[in-house]
């Protein structure tokens, strides 16, 4: 997976780009796409259901019976532990579904990854890796979500010096290439 890396110094941060397994990320946190229902679901959301077992589920229920009674709404973000993963805890929040880029989408794609961020500083965590949110069953075009990713991540971290590295993992090959074209416009005085 060597050539499949890619970091970048962004303030005191790292920015990394990754192909590979969300699942498998040693850390603090990764973030799960997930659904209002936080309940699981396919893609990204059920392999970490998967992977980290019934803990998560678990403490994902008592966030709807306590927080979020109707759904986690678009942009919002939670913690759960990690249950089994190799990452301690899991941020969950919920993407935007594509309706064609006039409904808000860029904005709300930003606010999930911001307030995924700002959940894990909040948290005195230190890592955080990121799938791309909304690009699987929720049909955000890749090379325009990247953009919103990987500009909302650099704001971040140009103002924010409390996280070491943040990673965005990308599961395909072609996910990952669409990312390291686009971090060529984010980060263009690093090239």
């Amino acid at each position: 997976m060597g050539e499949n890396i890619c970091e970048f110094q962004i303030g005191k941060a790292k920015l990394c780009l990754v192909q590979g397994d969300i699942t498998e990320m040693e850390t603090d946190a990764i973030v799960n796409a997930a659904n209002p229902s936080l309940m699981g679901g396919g893609g990204v959301d059920g392999a970490i259901h998967r992977k980290g077992g019934p803990k998560i589920l678990e403490e994902c229920k008592q966030i709807r019976a306590t927080e979020w009674p109707n759904g986690l709404p678009t942009g919002k973000a939670v913690i759960t532990s990690g249950g089994n993963l190799r990452a301690k805890y899991v941020i969950h929040t919920v993407g935007p579904v594509w309706r064609g880029g006039n409904s808000g989408e860029p904005e709300l794609l930003a606010e999930a990854y911001r307030n995924s961020l700002t959940l894990a500083v909040s948290k005195s965590l230190k890592t955080i890796a990121f799938p791309s949110i909304s690009t699987g069953a929720y049909g955000y075009p890749i090379e325009r979500a990247c953009k919103v990713a990987l500009k909302t991540v650099k704001e971040f971290l140009e103002k924010e010096d409390k996280l070491d590295k943040v990673v965005l993992v990308l599961f395909s090959r072609r996910d990952f290439e669409v990312y390291k074209e686009a971090i060529k416009e984010i980060l263009p005085q690093k090239f």
